[in-house]
Formats: C-alpha cells, sequence, structure tokens
C-alpha cells in the first residue's frame, strides 16, 4: 500500500501542480462467496472485501470546480465539472460515480461547500464484476466525510453510495456490494440480511487454501446487462405469489414453502427466477453455517450448487463463466467455483487448495483461451479491511 500511497501521490503532484496539503485513501473492491441475486429479493449474501481497490489523492479547493482524473483512463485527461452541474451526463464518463456520490450527500442534506481535486487509480480490472463502482462511490463518500467533518457511518456510506447509484445513475442495484465494501473486515465475510441489514462477520478461515477470482475479460455493464428485466421478473413474481401467501420479499420462503405456492406465478419463465432467489437464498444461509462448523468441502459443493441454479434457473451466466467453471470443476484441488457479481461477463470465485493453484491457473485459463478466443486474468485474493485513509 504504501508503494501505491507514493505513486499516485506523484502522479497527483504531476497532474495537478503540486500534491501539497493532498490526503490519501483507499476503499477496496469486494467478492461475493455466495448468494447471487438475492440481495434485491430480500435475502442473504456473503460478500467479503479484498486487499485490491481504489486509491484515491483529494484536496479541497476554494472554489466550486471539481477536477477529475483517473490513472485507469489516462487517455480521458483532467475531467473537469463544478458543484453546480451535478447531473448525470455521458461526456462526464467514469466521473458520475463521484459526482453521484456528491450530489446524494446534498439530496441527505449535506451539501458539499466547495470544490476539490480529485485523483483515482484502482487495480481492481474494470468491468470484472469485482464492484470497481462501488468502490468508488464508498471511497468519495469516505473522502467526503474525512474532508468536511460530516456525520456519517460507515453503514451510511453504503446506503448512500446505492441511492447515488439508483438514483443519480439509474442502476437499480441491491446493498451488497457499497455495503461489503463499506464494511469490510480483515479475514471476514459479511452474512448480511438484506431485508433488515442485519450482519454478523464470519471469519474465512480456508486451511491450506485460497479464494482465487478468475476474469473473463467480457466487459459488462450493470445498466445495459438483463439486471433490471431480473429485478423485475423477481418482482412481479412476488406480486403473483403474495396473492397465495402472506410474504415481504422472496426472502421470506423457504424451498416446501416455495414449492407449495409457485403455481400462483403465472409464466415458466417467472417461476424459475424466483425459485432461484428462494433456494439461493437458503443455500448462502447453510453455505454459512458449513463455513462455522469448518465444513469448506461442504461450502464448496453449495458453491457450485449456485453456479448451476445461476446459469440454469436465473440464466446469468454465459458461456465464458460457464467455461471457467465447467473446466475449474475438472481441476483436483478446487473446493468450489461459481460465477460471481451480476452475471453476463465478470468474474468466477473458486477456493483452491495450494497446491492446486498453479496448475488451476494453467488449465483452466488453457481451456479457456483455447474455446473463447481470449485470455482471461487470474487473482489470488486476500481479505481485506473496509475504507481507511493513508496517513
Amino acid at each position: 500500500m504504501e508503494e501505491m500511497k507514493e505513486m499516485v501521490l506523484k502522479k497527483f503532484a504531476e497532474v495537478f501542480g503540486d500534491s501539497d496539503k493532498a490526503k490519501v485513501y483507499f476503499a477496496p473492491g469486494r467478492v461475493n462467496l455466495i448468494g447471487e441475486h438475492t440481495d434485491y429479493n430480500g435475502g442473504h449474501v456473503f460478500p467479503c472485501a479484498l486487499t485490491i481497490g481504489t486509491y484515491g489523492v483529494a484536496r479541497k479547493r476554494k472554489d466550486n470546480r471539481l477536477l477529475f482524473y483517473s490513472m485507469n483512463f489516462e487517455q480521458l485527461g483532467v475531467i473537469e465539472s463544478s458543484l453546480d452541474e451535478l447531473v448525470p451526463s455521458e461526456k462526464a464518463d467514469w466521473t458520475n460515480y463521484p459526482k453521484g456520490v456528491m450530489w446524494a450527500f446534498g439530496e441527505k442534506g449535506m451539501k458539499v461547500p466547495c470544490g476539490m481535486d480529485l485523483l483515482l487509480n484502482g487495480n481492481i480490472p474494470n468491468g470484472s464484476g469485482l464492484s470497481s463502482s462501488a468502490s468508488v462511490e464508498v471511497l468519495t463518500g469516505f473522502i467526503l466525510r474525512d474532508l468536511f467533518g460530516f456525520d456519517v457511518s460507515n453503514q451510511d456510506l453504503a446506503l448512500i453510495g446505492q441511492y447515488s447509484e439508483n438514483q443519480f445513475n439509474k442502476v437499480n442495484c441491491g446493498i451488497m456490494d457499497q455495503f461489503a465494501i463499506a464494511m469490510g473486515k480483515k479475514d471476514n465475510a459479511i452474512f448480511l440480511d438484506t431485508a433488515d441489514l442485519s450482519y454478523e462477520y464470519a471469519p474465512i478461515v480456508l486451511k491450506g487454501a485460497k479464494i482465487v477470482i478468475a476474469c473473463s475479460n467480457k466487459k459488462r455493464g450493470l445498466g445495459d446487462s438483463k439486471y433490471n428485466e431480473r429485478r423485475e421478473e423477481c418482482e412481479t413474481a412476488l406480486v403473483e405469489l403474495q396473492k397465495e401467501v402472506d410474504i415481504k420479499t422472496l426472502g421470506d420462503l423457504d424451498e416446501a414453502g416455495f414449492e407449495k405456492a409457485a403455481s400462483a406465478i403465472q409464466s415458466d419463465v417467472r417461476r424459475k427466477r424466483a425459485k432461484h432467489a428462494v433456494y439461493e437464498n437458503r443455500r448462502t444461509i447453510r453455505a454459512v453455517e458449513a463455513l462455522k462448523a469448518n465444513d469448506v468441502a461442504e461450502f464448496g459443493r453449495l458453491m457450485n450448487a449456485s453456479h448451476v441454479s445461476l446459469r440454469d434457473d436465473y440464466e446469468v451466466t454465459g458461456i465464458e463463466l460457464d467455461t471457467l467453471v465447467e473446466e475449474a470443476w475438472k481441476v483436483e484441488g478446487v473446493i468450489g467455483s461459481r460465477m460471481t457479481g451480476a452475471g453476463f461477463g465478470g468474474c468466477t470465485v473458486s477456493i483452491v487448495r495450494d497446491e492446486a493453484i498453479d496448475a488451476f491457473i494453467e488449465k483452466v485459463g488453457a481451456a479457456y483461451e483455447k474455446k473463447i478466443g481470449y485470455v482471461a486474468d487470474f487473482y489470488v485474493v486476500e481479505v481485506g479491511d473496509g475504507p481507511k485513509g493513508l496517513v
């Protein structure tokens, strides 16, 4: 981190003339171990923060101007805006994320009092499904709190980030990504009930194994994927089920309750979508119980079952993610593997025994390139803390 801090400060001085009075910050990316597409269905999720994420350097200005620079999009140069024009626009590109958070703070009665120079550098692959956008949102909120003394908790930062993504960037995301990032804790995943935001930390103790992320390198954006369509299908199925059973969310049902009432759902497609939401929620609850009992093998089996459901019932995987997972399942030493994130590209997450990691990367990588025609990238990751200032 020290190395990254020096690098971003040096770049900030290059771009903005000097780094006097500039402060450095970090917010992690996240990966969801199990519990996919449950977060907007009132179910449980089980994400953890990573040690890779987004670094930011920020400094207050004496005027209302906002000057943004990203080391990940250097070709765009400095993108200029102001506190008087906090509206989404195509030409604003990636700066719609920090601007959305500044707008959301204003909407919550915390008007940003002056402009700033902001430089970002992320070591999360863009479009990978490891939540680079949520990382930027939480980072921006953390910076605003630090620079201007706003009275908000880390949980508030998650909710403000989600609000900005929903209302400013018009992506109907659930709370999981921002929550996992804002509330991250080293060596722990967060068992979160998205219906009421109750949560507990569960230690990730993988004796002799590591979490390996495989990035498909098929770019996807949440807004232009079928994400919103899946939400609508689940919302309609819920309304249909509510005519039969007294539930607030799909997460209120267990498998038996769902099977009993499923005929109330008028379409086969919606029935499959709702089935995934109900069964995935129960899998997530069981997976956390398995982890607490040190039964990593059972946790892996539930990860595998999660992928099958996402492929067959929710239909959000696609050939790239299916190839990565199906090839992973063939490798000895892989405890479990599944797609993670919204799907339609992005990443898989696997738990792999230490001695099998090299073979895993080699075999899965070769099979993927042969079938898909371009390479996948692999990251052996560690579970890290939430956002912080780097003094």
